[in-house]
């Protein structure tokens, strides 16, 4: 569902949040920040790549010298998907949940209340 520019994804006991560019199809979607909201106040963060972007920043990077020529890419809260699309990054983000494995991949962003402390 649309909230403003955020499209918002509702499961049991937690929301992912999309920020998905201005225009771009939420299947045609291969680079987009997000986080995952739980009901206790909880909030993860990360960046959604797929590998085709993964590719081509590389690529690019080879051309500028960034990251030793393109040899590397790190992000601290990073996915990489095989798949573009919100939908397939849902997939991943709902087994990363249920796995636990979120803790791993993004970053902890503290809770909603803290903001206020």
């Amino acid at each position: 569902m649309w909230d403003g520019p955020f499209y918002r994804v509702r499961r049991d006991g937690y929301e992912i949040c999309f920020v998905p560019d201005a225009g771009v199809p939420l299947d045609e979607i291969d680079d987009v920040d997000m986080w995952v909201i739980f009901e206790d106040g909880q909030r993860w963060s990360g960046t959604i790549y797929t590998l085709d972007v993964v590719r081509r920043t590389m690529d690019r990077w080879q051309q500028s010298g960034e990251c030793l020529g393109g040899r590397f890419f790190s992000n601290r809260d990073g996915l990489i998907a095989r798949d573009r699309g919100v939908p397939a990054m849902v997939e991943v983000v709902d087994h990363l949940v249920q796995s636990g494995g979120y803790k791993c991949v993004f970053r902890d962003v503290g809770r909603e209340e803290d903001e206020d402390d």
